[in-house]
């Protein structure tokens, strides 16, 4: 029998992503509190004359196969990192929603990075695996720790965050993706001339999370991106407006989008306006969920 090492990962959502003015660099100075939420993917390695990805699962056809695929690109850093070919067969079983701000591609790339890390014996520390998660992307270093964290620089410093209870979430999928640049960018066009504050985290919010209180979360959820997004998608503002109606505590735009997030009070709410958001024909899926949950965890060998 071949052996295998599969890993699960979880998506995130934003329940505050505070964004500062454009770096030399193009980036943005964040205060990004992520909050890892019970939808997975899978990553499975096994070994292989060469490096390969295959994909299977809900909008499969949408994920890219080659070395644009943080997957991939995991593999590839983690060998060179120990002077190793990367023969390596990586099968993903997508269940997190493609392109939706919920950092899917970046949850594949943790996901493969310590499922290699497994299958090749590279013995790479904490702190190693996290630097390359740093050099894949921003949201990459937070796939692989989960939990709840602030995210600060681009998003990549991670100092972990206390949660004192289960929240409870619905998560609206649109149809089609919206490029994280370009939601980046029309944040720029929107606050030219403006003076756009250092990004800092509400202390609101973190207490919020500490104490687990979902109505207090719900008062401090904050997404600077999110008139980006509604300026290039007006659409959302639909879905946005059928989850609050149907009850949710509160909605936003997760991340760069288009998916959107509805904070509910329980399992029976979530299922209520998760079937409100399919019925009102605003979203293409509506997917119920609780944080926070745990981060790249290694589940089968």
């Amino acid at each position: 029998m071949t052996h295998s090492i599969t890993v699960r990962v979880p998506a995130k959502v934003n329940v505050q992503l505070a964004v500062g003015p454009a770096r030399p660099d193009g980036f943005h100075d964040l205060a990004n509190v992520f909050l890892a939420v019970s939808l997975h993917d899978e990553v499975t390695a096994t070994p292989a004359d060469e490096l390969r990805i295959t994909c299977s699962g809900p909008d499969a056809g949408q994920v890219p196969l080659d070395t644009t695929n943080l997957a991939a690109r995991a593999a590839l850093a983690l060998a060179a990192s120990r002077g190793i070919t990367p023969g390596v067969h990586l099968h993903i079983a997508k269940d997190i929603p493609v392109a939706g701000g919920m950092a899917g591609g970046s949850a594949d790339g943790a996901g493969a990075l310590l499922a290699c890390d497994a299958l090749w014996g590279t013995g790479a520390s904490r702190e190693e695996l996290l630097d390359i998660c740093a050099r894949l992307g921003s949201d990459v270093p937070f796939s692989l720790v989960g939990g709840a964290a602030l995210g600060t620089g681009r998003g990549e410093r991670l100092a972990p965050l206390e949660v004192g209870g289960t929240f409870h979430w619905v998560f609206a999928v649109a149809d089609g993706g919206l490029s994280t640049p370009a939601v980046y960018a029309e944040f720029d066009r929107l606050t030219a001339g403006t003076d756009v504050p250092a990004p800092t985290a509400s202390p609101a919010l973190l207490e919020a999370l500490r104490t687990g209180d979902s109505t207090a979360l719900a008062g401090a959820l904050a997404n600077d991106l999110q008139p980006a997004a509604l300026s290039l998608r007006p659409s959302l503002a639909a879905t946005l407006a059928a989850g609050t109606a149907a009850g949710a505590l509160a909605g936003l735009v997760s991340g760069s989008g288009p998916t959107t997030a509805f904070l509910v009070k329980d399992a029976e709410a979530a299922t209520a306006v998760a079937d409100a958001l399919l019925a009102s024909g605003t979203c293409r899926t509506a997917r119920t969920a609780t944080s926070p949950a745990p981060g790249a965890t290694q589940i089968r060998t």
